[in-house]
């Protein structure tokens, strides 16, 4: 039996936690005993995982995959996530690709790159890729930022209405988890038309 291990490869060749050991494991046995999941679990593998406290007594688990995996996750993302809600007693899962903000080039800054830094790994870039990983079934089809009068920001995100029934229950997950990876307030709406 292969190990745990073989199913989540870490930056550096950091060794991963109880947590991280326990998805792992669960995904490799998932590999094993489901012949639908099989030929497309095989090839891919997780970076991280965290469990994030919803409110109201429920938590998250949030699964961190390689960017270049992200398109093969999201192939099997309904079937895999349905599996292992099944196996973490109802605990929402979401899956987010592990992507990297580099900072701002300034002109006091010691270590000058030679390149320029390319947009894909801006902040506001990877808070938007990071927004559409989290609601991946449905598509965002229009975001209002609202500024209120003590200068905090809620972002509101318009979610396509013929995914309403898939991940409206999931709302309040979404929006703890985007809270916690990046600290901004964000509300989910199904609007009719925009």
């Amino acid at each position: 039996m292969l190990s745990s291990r073989a199913k989540i490869i870490k930056q550096n060749n950091e060794r991963p936690d109880e947590f991280e050991q326990l998805i792992s494991q669960a995904v490799l046995e998932l590999e094993q005993s489901n012949s639908d999941l099989k030929p497309h679990l095989r090839e891919i593998h997780l970076t991280a995982a965290k469990e994030v406290d919803v409110g109201g007594g429920k938590k998250a688990i949030v699964i961190f995959v390689p960017v270049p995996q992200l398109r093969q996750f999201q192939k099997i993302q309904s079937s895999l996530v349905r599996e292992l809600e099944k196996k973490f007693s109802g605990k929402h899962i979401v899956l987010i690709a592990q992507r990297r903000i580099l900072p701002k080039e300034s002109r006091s800054s010691t270590n000058k790159s030679k390149q320029q830094r390319p947009r894909s790994r801006t902040l506001t870039s990877v808070h938007d890729k990071i927004l559409e990983d989290l609601v991946f079934p449905a598509e965002i089809v229009g975001k209002r930022i609202r500024v209120k009068l003590d200068a905090s920001k809620i972002i509101k995100v318009h979610l396509d209405i013929s995914h309403q029934n898939n991940v409206e229950h999931k709302t309040d997950t979404y929006a703890a988890v985007y809270k916690k990876l990046t600290g901004k307030d964000v509300t989910f709406e199904f609007p009719g038309s925009i």
